[in-house]
This record gives C-alpha cells, sequence and structure tokens, in this order.
C-alpha cells in the first residue's frame, strides 16, 4: 500500500511539472525515460525574425539545428526541434531541384526571400519541407531531415504507427512534414508571419554539431560529397548517424 501511494505521489508530481519538463527526458511508447543531454532545450519564446534566414544557406543550415518549431493545429500548438538538416544551394548544386537555374511550377518556390516554406512531396503522400535562405535571388533551401517533438500525444495520433519507438515518429523528412501537417498548399508559407500557422523561436541550449555529407544524393556526382549535412550529435531522433 506504502508503495503504491509513493507511485501516486510522484505522478502527481510529474503532472506539476513545467511544460518543457521533457527537456531533461526522452521518451518512448513504453513509458520508459532516460536521461539525454542532447535531447534537453530551453525555448526562448521570441520569434525568429527575418534577418535570421537571409543568410547563405550553408550557414543557415548549421543556425537552423537547436531552434524550435512552433506550429498551430487544430489539435493544439505542436512545438519540435530541429536535430537534423541539410543545405541544397542552386544553381551549381547538382542535388538541389534548382539545379542550373531550373525553375518549375514545383521549384518556383526556391525563389523566395529567406524564412519561407518550400514544399515538395516523395513516395506520393510524404511531403518534406525546406526553408529558403538568403534572398529571392538566391534559389537556396534547407530540407528539414529530423525534428525531436516536444510533447506526443498529438503527434502519435497524427502518424498513427505501429512502432513503439518515438523516434519513428519524425526521424526523417517525409515523416516531419505529417508531423507539422505540412503539404503542397503550404508552399510560400511565411515563418515569419506568427499568424500564418507556424514560426521558429530560439532556444538557449547549446549542443555539440556533427557535420556530414548529404543523404541518398548519389545522383549528385561532384556534389554528393559536400559537408552539408548538419545535426545535434547523439540525439536519438537523428535519421541516420553521420
Amino acid at each position: 500500500m506504502l508503495e503504491k501511494t509513493e507511485k501516486q505521489i510522484q505522478n502527481k508530481n510529474e503532472d506539476l511539472q513545467p511544460k518543457n519538463e521533457i527537456t531533461k527526458k526522452s521518451f518512448n511508447f513504453k513509458g520508459q525515460k532516460q536521461n539525454n543531454p542532447a535531447e534537453q532545450y530551453e525555448p526562448i519564446e521570441t520569434m525568429l525574425d527575418s534577418a535570421f534566414y537571409k543568410v547563405d544557406v550553408i550557414e543557415l543550415a548549421q543556425k537552423l539545428i537547436g531552434k524550435i518549431i512552433v506550429r498551430t493545429l487544430p489539435q493544439g500548438e505542436v512545438r519540435a526541434l530541429i536535430v537534423e538538416a541539410e543545405a541544397y544551394k542552386a544553381p551549381e548544386d547538382k542535388a538541389c531541384h534548382a539545379y542550373n537555374n531550373k525553375k518549375t511550377e514545383r521549384t518556383q518556390y526556391f525563389w523566395q526571400d529567406g524564412g519561407h516554406l518550400y514544399i515538395y512531396s516523395i513516395y506520393g503522400n510524404n511531403y518534406c519541407f525546406n526553408i529558403t535562405a538568403a534572398t529571392k535571388n538566391d534559389p537556396e533551401a534547407v530540407l528539414i531531415r529530423a525534428i525531436q517533438p516536444f510533447k506526443f500525444d498529438i503527434v502519435k495520433d497524427i502518424r498513427k504507427i505501429k512502432s513503439f519507438k518515438l523516434q519513428e515518429l519524425s526521424n526523417g523528412p517525409g515523416k516531419c512534414g505529417e508531423c507539422l501537417q505540412l503539404d503542397k498548399s503550404h508552399n510560400g508559407l511565411n515563418l515569419c508571419d506568427k499568424n500564418s500557422g507556424m514560426y521558429l523561436i530560439d532556444n538557449s541550449t547549446k549542443y555539440d554539431i556533427g557535420i556530414s555529407s548529404r543523404i541518398n544524393i548519389d545522383y549528385a556526382e561532384e556534389y554528393k560529397d559536400k559537408p552539408w549535412r548538419f545535426y545535434i550529435k547523439n540525439n536519438s531522433f537523428v535519421s541516420k548517424k553521420g
């Protein structure tokens, strides 16, 4: 009886903790908890402005690691830590959709000032989202490859996966898009407008950042080995180890 009472008190205390208490834990579906400094965070409640995004795409890809996405959905607010990203820099980058300044109905969203979304689909209904860099004259964007949600109830309801690993919710670019309920209708969304339904805020936590070549771009010839992928080392939501 005493053991049960202590457990009830512990559960009650956990319910009273601040919302960002998850910064000290990582979770899986079975309720196991594990300390991991690479998965902690401390939000700074200020929206990142347009100046943050108006830099070279490789610099922006590095700056985005550790920043926090705030997404408003009908089910409620979803927040997530950006843990992995890749830079794509046209016109010279052969891995970029806008390589050689190829401007089509799909790729036109590269030509936006930094801080807007470019979204494309893979395998049908899997939507990958990119954040534009520099200016509307520079077709550059950062692909968000993996995110770590803060609270999992809404995301689990959206994704409905069979795996017991929470990491499987968002450890890939198509998974990120689904978690945040993004599709092609969100092309051009302005991250510097809080009323757009999605924006980014800062984070005071510092991380050990890994660098590697980008994933699954063997077709890019001499550009396939460019070290333009960045990620939080030891974060379990990263899609692939460097």
